[in-house]
């Protein structure tokens, strides 16, 4: 792990021609002999390495490298600054409202205050701060011309359907030496370290190293850039054309039209402010109090129509989700976002009572297991069963993210018959009635898939992954070959004319059309082949069994229950155990076993890695 932590700092710093430390070229010889400590530096690369140095000279600044199991793969959130028990209790958070302002080259933004209010534009002009009020702001887009064509390169180590898993990936390619940064251009991905591979020989240099130990899925991605797109503000009839803009008004509340659907109107609380993203483009982050996000939360996620305690639940979940959660966009310099992949955020224009209610009845309180604020995970349909969050993902359980029966009768005893089995998977998934979510459309499902259409699925989802599989031509045959105790398909296989495809986990909703969750079983479906179909018609006295054809495989149905990830509260579930009259802190601590309400402070810990952390770093200061 050593040899490889220097051979990152070499790799980062032998082509731009400064010296970081007094660690001499003599050293490196050393660093050659313990080379078999490190998965990734083979003698080859080392030789590059030691060549293409020559007599650079490296600094550490403030010691040797912490060992591995001690360093976050991504950015740790930085805690608001307390200055009293009120910022303790409501903490502020950045939002990504419209993530990739500026993808179209028409894109625009409207920014008004309320009536009677204006806004206050803050920017720079070289160094110089400047600050416009005006009554509206118009934000656009326009391409911009580079001088002359721009290569754009990462090292995709990894692609996700989510955070989750993503950042555990990011977790194990940190303890193999690769410096990485979660990203999200569309799907999650783990990139290795921009800043540290940053020219294009050091890039292939590693991707050739990556793939010579067998990791065929790490690539290139690629492409060259002739513009970009460039934000500019109208106000007061002057356009500014600038990256970073701050829009604040007197009462903090700003209205947004446009966005990213076209002609959307939304309230926010807070401020905004412009900034460029990772990707090209420009996000618009929502800068807003806790308590006061959950406004625009609360109503989308779990409806109006609900018992007040079951909207309390939601309040007190939403509450520590986001703030478990700051850490998701680290690379963008924002915290969450406002859509499924975060929680749904349309501002405060949909407030309403019942919901503003709960989030008051429960103002401050968070979700906790020993002290540090849980995985607050929900979805809107278990199917009857929760799931264990290594059911759905890669990385640790969470000893409070348990399979739970969503009943509150004793209608099935996991113990004696676990969901492992297919026979009791397809004996559980008959059942209709006594669970909590049994009156809602999505608690059972089916539904059909020819062979034909489950290969183009297949072959998207892997092409955009550069899966060395992806030239396959047809499907032949699909297996379930593991489930987990909870029933959740752990692992699919694909039988293609080029090779077997294994689907882990979520992977198999990201790749497949029709699996609404991981809880299903599958049916073959089988028809005649053609010519034995054309035969009978023609001869339609002949005995079936007088000239018996072997069935052609057609397809498959798909029987299954629930929708969405299966892990913690289900929503619909919620409803029926608010109707029976339980409390909210009874309805989370039956989805969230061995949990604790608490009141958000300095005490708790808001996130901190499953690997041993080395202080509570995410905990309010």
């Amino acid at each position: 792990m050593e040899a490889t932590c220097w051979a990152r700092m070499l790799l980062a710093q032998s082509d731009i021609g400064h010296s970081m430390a007094n660690i001499r070229l003599t050293n490196m010889v050393a660093w050659r002999n313990r080379r078999s400590q490190s998965l990734y530096l083979n003698s080859d690369l080392l030789d590059l390495l030691l060549a293409a140095a020559g007599s650079l000279l490296l600094t550490v600044a403030g010691g040797p490298r912490p060992a591995a199991a001690q360093v976050n793969p991504v950015a740790a959130p930085t805690s608001p600054v307390v200055q009293a028990d009120q910022a303790v209790q409501n903490p502020e958070i950045r939002v990504g409202i419209v993530q990739r302002f500026g993808e179209e080259a028409d894109d625009e933004l409207t920014i008004e205050p309320l009536t009677g209010d204006r806004l206050t534009l803050t920017f720079k002009t070289g160094a110089q701060v400047q600050t416009v009020t005006a009554p509206q702001v118009k934000l656009d887009i326009a391409m911009q011309p580079l001088p002359k064509p721009a290569l754009q390169e990462r090292i995709v180590l990894s692609t996700h359907r989510s955070f989750e898993s993503a950042e555990d990936s990011a977790n194990q390619w940190q303890q193999r030496g690769i410096e990485v940064e979660i990203a999200q251009p569309s799907s999650w991905e783990v990139w290795a370290k921009r800043e540290v591979y940053s020219t294009p020989l050091l890039r292939r240099l590693l991707l050739k190293n990556l793939q010579a130990g067998g990791f065929d899925q790490a690539y290139l991605d690629s492409q060259i850039v002739t513009a970009v797109p460039k934000a500019a503000f109208t106000a007061n009839g002057y356009r500014y054309s600038r990256d970073r803009v701050e829009i604040t008004s007197a009462n903090r509340r700003i209205r947004v039209v446009g966005g990213e659907s076209s002609g959307d109107r939304k309230l926010y609380g807070g401020d905004l402010m412009l900034q460029p993203n990772t990707y090209g483009t420009y996000t618009l982050v929502n800068d807003v109090a806790i308590e006061t996000y959950l406004r625009g939360v609360v109503p989308y996620e779990i409806g109006l129509g609900a018992p007040p305690t079951t909207i309390e639940a939601q309040a007190i979940l939403a509450r520590t989700y986001a703030l478990r959660n700051l850490r998701r966009f680290a690379i963008d310099d924002y915290q969450i976002c406002a859509d499924t992949q975060c929680q749904v955020y349309f501002g405060i224009s949909g407030a309403a009572t019942a919901s503003d209610r709960a989030i008051t009845a429960t103002q401050g309180l968070v979700l906790t297991y020993e002290n540090e604020l849980i995985d607050a995970l929900y979805s809107s349909t278990t199917g009857g069963i929760t799931a264990r969050f290594s059911d759905v993902w890669n990385g640790p359980d969470r000893p409070y993210l348990q399979s739970v029966v969503d009943s509150v009768q004793p209608i099935w005893n996991l113990s004696q018959k676990p969901l492992s089995e297919e026979a009791n998977v397809r004996a559980f998934l008959a059942l209709d009635q006594g669970f909590n979510e049994d009156d809602w459309d999505l608690f059972r499902w089916q539904g059909e898939s020819d062979l034909s259409e489950i290969a183009q699925d297949l072959k998207t989802y892997l092409q955009k992954q550069q899966h060395p599989l992806a030239d396959f031509t047809q499907v032949k045959q699909l297996q379930v070959a593991e489930r987990s105790a909870g029933g959740r398909v752990q692992k699919l296989l694909i039988q293609t004319d080029v090779g077997t495809v294994e689907l882990e986990k979520d992977e198999v909703i990201r790749a497949l059309a029709v699996p609404r969750s991981l809880l299903f079983y599958i049916n073959p479906i089988y028809q005649a082949p053609p010519s034995a179909a054309a035969s009978a018609a023609a001869n339609p006295a002949a005995s079936p069994a007088a000239s018996p054809v072997a069935s052609v495989l057609k397809g498959y149905q798909f029987v299954g229950g629930g929708w969405g990830h299966g892990v913690g509260m289900s929503q619909t579930g919620a409803y029926h155990l608010g109707e029976l009259g339980w409390s909210a802190a009874r309805i989370v601590q039956f989805y969230y076993p061995n949990t604790e309400l608490k009141p958000i402070s300095r005490e708790l810990v808001f996130w901190r890695s499953p690997e041993p952390p080395a202080a509570s770093a995410n905990s309010l200061p």
